[in-house]
């Protein structure tokens, strides 16, 4: 009971607040991570897997710890797994992000935009034009709400905290440097694999639950359709899952042509709607917000059916 109250506890701060301006404990650990691979680097996968070994280790172990120092407390427990959500949760500052864009498109203001969409995606942004910019600020909406939202809440629902601490290790150390450019191909190879794996049923919850978002029976059916037709091409096995779910809930077209440092990535056409443009993005927002409900709610359902499981275990023991 203590791991769900807190659980909601935590996300109703982080729709409140957003992550705060300053002291953000992931940031923190971002800058431990940078520190650590001054001693760690070099051009070897067997290195980032130690990299990455050590860090989520060690984000794990302090959720174990936090734990087991409040088991015996259900008031302790619910504000340590209270904070901890808030911490690791981005939806509220997610969903502010896009908010912000859609009024500078709207007022005109294209340097602006491009600007603040850096903020949200790793592509270069500096040639975009307007409807380009919707389209990367929807597509980071689709993709983060499952690594910043629904992927921290199934695992802390399943793990508690050692669940959120380490998944938003493992989702950081993917942003840091799981990258296919020269430095980190090798060392963050890792990295990259990991965040693959432990997202893969997220993502396909965060479509699942866009699906059932949907404002018609039609519009779901297109999202289906876009997940079978067009998710395989992107190059991501869990991104392209949800934005082709968000694509087709939202009767527009994602995907396309990016570049990444000079770098050109074709990333497929998901959906089959006209492209996306700058009216787009308040309801990607709101179907944004929907998906996160309810990943709440499967959360602690989850939380619930393992409690239920442990207290069998321990009668019939």
């Amino acid at each position: 009971m203590s791991r769900s109250l807190g659980m909601v506890l935590g996300w109703v701060l982080d729709q409140t607040f957003g992550d705060p301006r300053r002291w953000h404990p992931v940031a923190g650990f971002g800058s431990a991570a940078t520190a650590l691979e001054q001693r760690t680097y070099a051009v070897r996968r067997a290195r980032g897997v130690v990299h990455v070994a050590l860090l989520v280790g060690a984000a794990t172990g302090l959720g174990v710890m936090a734990e087991r120092s409040t088991r015996r407390s259900d008031v302790a427990h619910t504000l340590v797994t209270a904070a901890a959500t808030w911490a690791v949760l981005g939806g509220r500052s997610l969903t502010r992000e896009a908010t912000t864009i859609d009024g500078q498109l709207g007022r005109g203001d294209l340097e602006a935009a491009r600007g603040q969409v850096r903020n949200l995606v790793g592509r270069d942004t500096t040639r975009l034009d307007g409807d380009e910019v919707a389209r990367a600020c929807i597509e980071s909406l689709a993709e983060n709400t499952s690594d910043a939202v629904v992927a921290p809440l199934l695992w802390g629902g399943l793990l508690g905290v050692p669940g959120l601490l380490g998944y938003r290790a493992v989702n950081t150390l993917d942003a840091m440097v799981g990258h296919r450019n020269d430095r980190y191909r090798e060392f963050g190879w890792a990295a990259a694999r990991l965040d693959d794996v432990v997202n893969w049923v997220p993502a396909r919850v965060a479509a699942a639950l866009a699906l059932a978002s949907a404002e018609s029976r039609e519009r779901a059916a297109a999202g289906w359709a876009a997940i079978r037709r067009d998710a395989p091409a992107h190059p991501s096995p869990n991104g392209g899952v949800v934005e082709a779910a968000f694509a087709g809930v939202l009767g527009v077209r994602l995907g396309g042509s990016n570049s990444y440092g000079g770098e050109i990535e074709d990333r497929g056409t998901l959906g089959d709607g006209p492209a996306a443009r700058a009216p787009d993005i308040a309801p990607a927002a709101r179907l944004a917000r929907r998906v996160s409900a309810g990943s709440l709610a499967v959360a602690v359902a989850i939380t619930a059916a393992t409690t239920t499981r442990h207290l069998v275990r321990r009668r019939g023991a």
